[in-house]
């Protein structure tokens, strides 16, 4: 036989996986039995919101809450639409102007911390980072006055107009962060050198070189802010009214009031759920490759 057939006969001859022992088969039953616990617990609720969504208000009763409904009905989806519909569209312009602006700056800085440092840029690049971990409730009052005197003098800047600054502020730490890692990881410094030789600035390099290949941060960073903005209450709550407010705030006073009405709360909860749950459906994947190609160490 030449060696050739007896390599190919080798080859040819498959390979036998490892036994398992009794450890890794009993570790393997319990990641399965708690991946299944996981999964009931949370599709539990979300089936408990269907259903309920789609049970006639007059009828609901508690006591059958688990059940199918008997009679389908929608007037909790059209009741839950009309008294939702202003702030969805409020608290879509919100989040996706706050989403693009705080990105575009976010960008901007960590383009400049990464690729063209300056004298003292670690020390602002720290300061930027604390904006991270202020908590909301420690501004909230002082911000509720500033607001309150700004609006004296200029009556316009109110609701989602107030909402749209504050979370573009609060967005741009967390923004110029991704940002910054990310061109420090992903983007070759051989690349911006090269574009220095050639007689580009720093914004031309960035708008014809650096900016093309940001998509993935682009990516991580508007559905982080996307998300951010549209679940906000508690900035609604200072500084909003349910009137010119967002659709959380909107949804607490749906859901509000001595005989609460329960399949058009329920109806409610999904409405303001959509939007991010559609963001991340659609751009789920690429939300992954964001973080894998150095968006966020």
């Amino acid at each position: 036989m030449s060696v050739e057939s007896a390599v190919s006969a080798e080859a040819a001859v498959p390979l036998r996986r490892p036994r398992r022992t009794r450890g890794q088969r009993a570790w393997s039953s319990l990641q399965i039995l708690l991946l299944v616990v996981f999964a009931v617990m949370i599709l539990t609720p979300l089936y408990l919101l269907l259903v309920t969504s789609f049970k006639d208000p007059s009828s609901f009763n508690q006591a059958t809450a688990w059940f199918l409904p008997q009679d389908w009905s929608v007037d909790g989806w059209v009741k839950a639409w009309d008294r939702l519909a202003p702030a969805v569209a409020r608290s879509l312009l919100l989040a996706t102007i706050a989403s693009v602006v705080s990105s575009l700056l976010g960008s901007l800085n960590g383009y400049v911390f990464a690729k063209w440092p300056f004298p003292g840029s670690h020390v602002v690049f720290v300061l930027f980072l604390f904006g991270m971990f202020i908590p909301y409730q420690a501004i909230m009052i002082p911000l509720q006055a500033l607001m309150l005197s700004v609006q004296s003098a200029a009556p316009w800047f109110e609701g989602i107009v107030v909402l749209i600054l504050v979370h573009t502020v609060y967005g741009i730490p967390i923004c110029s962060l991704i940002f910054r890692n990310y061109y420090a990881t992903a983007v070759p410094t051989e690349i911006i050198e090269a574009a220095r030789v050639d007689g580009a600035g720093a914004f031309r390099t960035y708008l014809r070189v650096v900016l093309p290949v940001s998509i993935p941060a682009f990516v991580v960073a508007l559905i982080w802010q996307f998300t951010s903005a549209w679940n906000d209450f508690l900035f609604a709550l200072f500084l909003t009214t349910p009137n010119n407010g967002p659709v959380t705030y909107a949804l607490q006073a749906l859901a509000g009031g001595q005989n609460p009405d329960y399949p058009s709360i329920m109806a409610g909860v999904l409405v303001a759920s959509l939007p991010t749950l559609i963001v991340y459906i659609a751009l789920g994947k690429y939300f992954v490759s964001g973080l894998m190609s150095g968006s966020v160490k």
